[in-house]
């Protein structure tokens, strides 16, 4: 017996230690790190938008916030990974237009953007710019609708490639003004704007970064945004909802748990991103960047998507395009 005692005591020493660790991960939430997946590459955009926000939160959970970067197939490998994960509260989506409301509407996807994931907030807006080439003759959208109905032949619009959103605002466009325009797609963003700029594309939907030094020097002449709102970095540009009602192309960046995750994390982290992305030296980044502080609501960003989904599902049965 004597010998006995001490073997049990280590015995449940070591059992004690092995179940210290799942102790810890049952207190209270956060009290490890959490992932927050981006669905495009490191380097561009989406970093520029991630990384300070994710600064702001991991000061305010007192647990790591670390970017997960996991690019391919239009983003729709991280959205799918993601509305696989655990709802747990430790996988987080750094959401996209994109793969969250436009490519479900042109191609299968592995995941249901409605019910598979859980809306937490839009963080930004991230609109174009709609411009033109200096040698053509308008300066507003109607004048332009004008000499595209006129053109012989059609005037042209560049885009990265079909199914983006720079092709897809070309065809809104065309439905809205009952014009024809040819579409002339690329593979990224960098030669079509070249291309502009050398009189051989008249027209297209870009980034407002990528093009406002060339508006600035007068070689591209903007006519519209495509937020329902005007942008801050363009406020005397009209929105193109201001001749075509409605009409909106926002790619958007936002925060999407997997679905079941409890209400009381939704409800933190809505405070705390809401909190880091309006702060103020983030705010004025991201806006020098072209981009508009939104920080919706749950149930505001629910009906952002829901409307976004079903006006691309539109787009789509018009049109036919698919992204396959």
């Amino acid at each position: 017996m004597n010998q006995a005692l001490p073997r049990r005591l280590l015995l449940g020493a070591a059992a004690a230690g092995l179940a210290a660790p799942a102790l810890a991960q049952s207190g209270p939430w956060p009290n490890r790190p959490i992932r927050f997946i981006s669905p495009w590459p490191p380097g561009g955009p989406a970093d520029l938008i991630a990384r300070p926000i994710i600064e702001k939160l991991t000061t305010a959970l007192g647990q790591p916030v670390i970017l997960e970067t996991r690019p391919g197939a239009g983003g729709t490998i991280a959205v799918a990974s993601v509305a696989r994960a655990a709802p747990d509260g430790y996988t987080v989506l750094f959401s996209q237009a994109g793969p969250n409301a436009i490519t479900p509407a042109f191609r299968t996807v592995p995941y249901d953007p409605i019910k598979d994931l859980m809306p937490v907030t839009q963080l930004v807006s991230s609109g174009l710019v709609f411009v033109v080439r200096p040698g053509i003759a308008a300066n507003t959208v109607a004048e332009l609708v004008n000499v595209a109905r006129s053109a012989n032949p059609s005037l042209n619009f560049g885009s990265i490639g079909p199914a983006s959103t720079t092709h897809l605002a070309g065809e809104m466009l065309m439905r809205a003004a009952n014009i024809q325009l040819l579409h002339v797609p690329y593979t990224g963003s960098t030669q079509p704007i070249a291309d502009m700029l050398a009189g051989r594309i008249d027209m297209g939907f870009w980034n407002i970064s990528a093009v406002m030094g060339f508006i600035q020097q007068g070689l591209l002449r903007p006519l519209a945004v495509t937020t329902l709102g005007r942008s801050g970095r363009l406020p005397n540009v009209p929105a193109m909802a201001e001749t075509y009602p409605g009409f909106e192309v926002n790619s958007w960046y936002g925060v999407h748990m997997p679905a079941g995750t409890p209400a009381p994390i939704i409800d933190r982290l809505h405070r705390e991103f809401v909190a880091a992305v309006r702060a103020p030296d983030v705010s004025a980044r991201l806006r020098e960047a072209g981009l508009e502080i939104e920080g919706t609501s749950p149930a505001e960003f629910t009906q952002k998507i829901a409307g976004d989904l079903q006006r691309m599902q539109d787009l789509q049965r018009a049109t036919g395009i698919r992204a396959d």
